[in-house]
């Protein structure tokens, strides 16, 4: 197990259907995760007080998924010095592309890894990917995470080619 946790903000209950594939693929690693609904906009106070404390908290990733104006991950990384990976939520008037673009053009000084439009998962294999850096269990673990996605391609090839063969 990890010891340090990720924390999973979300701005709303309704990111919760694009939130859950990256909390279970923390939960499949046995990363500690903790999950909450803070606003960048309604809870701004809370937002930057838990920020502020993070760190001192044992975590060691923040992820803030948000929808349409999207400025929770900026908000949590203009409090904190921990990285945050910010998850765009498709939707709204412009399909998730007011989302993407408010979590990915951050101010020089104050960075968010962002992720694809709902790219939950990957989100959570970018924080394993940095708490990997000190945690030599989790880095094993990634590595064969990454051999499996390897042997699935090459069985899908083979899977194919005995398909192509068969029809000349």
């Amino acid at each position: 197990m990890s010891e340090k946790k990720v924390a999973v903000i979300m701005g709303s209950d309704s990111d919760w259907k694009v939130v859950k594939a990256c909390v279970d693929e923390l939960a499949a690693m046995h990363i500690p995760t903790q999950v909450k609904i803070m606003s960048a906009h309604r809870t701004p106070e809370q937002a930057a007080a838990f920020a502020k404390s993070a760190r001192a908290e044992g975590f060691g990733v923040l992820i803030a998924a948000a929808g349409m104006a999207a400025h929770l991950a900026g908000a949590l990384a203009a409090n904190t010095t921990l990285p945050v990976i910010g998850i765009p939520i498709k939707g709204g008037a412009l399909d998730g592309l007011d989302a993407l673009l408010a979590t990915v053009m951050m101010p020089s000084g104050i960075p968010v890894a962002t992720v694809a439009l709902n790219g939950a998962k990957n989100a959570a294999v970018l924080a394993a990917q940095i708490l990997a850096v000190e945690d030599e269990r989790l880095a094993l673990l990634l590595d064969e995470k990454r051999r499996e996605m390897a042997r699935q391609i090459e069985e899908k090839n083979e899977a194919l080619q005995k398909e192509l063969a068969g029809q000349g």
